[in-house]
Formats: C-alpha cells, structure tokens, sequence
C-alpha cells in the first residue's frame, strides 16, 4: 500500500462514495492534506488506519454503553 492516498482510494477502501469521503475530510474526521497546484487531497496511510481502529473502538464502546443499559435478561426456571 502507498504512503498517500487519494480521496478515491479511501472511498474505495471504506465502500463509500467519493462525496462521504470527502465529508469525512471536511468535517476534520479523517485527516488530510492537499497537495499540488490542483490542491489534491491525500491522506497519510497510518492517519487512516488510525481513524478505522478509532471508528472500532468507538462502535465496541457504543454497544457496550447498550447493552450496559439494557436489563439482564431472566433465566428460565
């Protein structure tokens, strides 16, 4: 896998469209950086796999807060 990689790779990646990608970018969820006189977007290979191992602790802690919440299920007698 390269170092950078563009807005189409990481929508490739994550199965989302070019215009969520960059969302995720716009909003400050993924970082990156343009570059050139285009002003391309490339995201730093590690940055993205960051943002994927925060995104899945942030989906393990949400569905442990639930089912923290959720009350303990009766055991048959």
């Amino acid at each position: 896998m390269p170092r950078f990689l563009t807005l189409a790779d990481v929508a490739e990646q994550l199965q989302i469209s070019a215009a969520a990608c960059y969302q995720l970018v716009h909003s400050g969820e993924l970082p990156a950086f343009q570059i050139g006189g285009r002003g391309q977007w490339r995201v730093d290979e590690a940055k993205f796999e960051q943002f994927i191992e925060d995104r899945h602790s942030a989906a393990r802690a949400m569905l442990a807060s639930e089912n923290a919440a959720q009350p303990a299920a009766k055991q048959p007698r």
